[in-house]
């Protein structure tokens, strides 16, 4: 890491976003839809990773997304999102999302996860971040196990890799490539 990169603590990226969830953001049951969750994971890790970096920022993964709790029609979401740790170019950014029913006060965590935000330049060429410190104990916590959730997303990547090429951009269900080998 750079000299001429100041240290920034975790708290300076925090981002909170707070939505109402309607009608036309639910599915049948009256819940959030998964993917209507995962954009708002999306948007609160770019901005707490912008913020951070003081860059433009790409998503290069998400770890995996488990809803705990549904998201119910009525009710609110409060994402949560800062950086907990950098590498040269990349920020490992943790999100919470908590829902609420504003008319019972009760809040419950309905998903946690972990996503890798990359600074880029005007080419999309990746750039040198910040290094950042955590202050707390959960910072400290979250910061100490980040090395390996690296080496982790390293590992699954590569697999992703080989599933890939493995099964290429050919349809399955075109005949003219059934005589290919797989």
């Amino acid at each position: 890491m750079s000299d001429h990169l100041e240290a920034k603590p975790c708290s300076h990226s925090l981002t909170v976003r707070n939505s109402h969830v309607l009608p036309p953001d639910t599915n049948m049951h009256g819940t959030l839809f998964g993917g209507k969750l995962m954009e708002y994971l999306d948007d609160v890790g770019a901005i707490a990773s912008t913020r951070h970096a003081r860059k433009p920022v790409v998503t290069a993964s998400t770890d995996s997304v488990d809803f705990l709790h549904p998201v119910k029609a009525g009710h609110t979401i409060c994402l949560e999102a800062f950086v907990t740790w950098t590498h040269r170019s990349s920020m490992e950014v943790f999100v919470k999302a908590i829902t609420e029913n504003l008319l019972t006060g009760e809040r419950q965590v309905c998903a946690t996860a972990f996503m890798t935000m990359v600074a880029v330049d005007a080419d999309g060429r990746p750039v040198e971040v910040p290094p950042v410190y955590p202050e707390t104990e959960e910072e400290k916590w979250l910061y100490d196990g980040a090395e390996e959730r690296m080496n982790y997303r390293k590992k699954r990547s590569k697999d992703s890799k080989v599933l890939a090429e493995k099964f290429g951009t050919d349809f399955p269900w075109d005949s003219s490539n059934n005589n290919k080998e797989r």
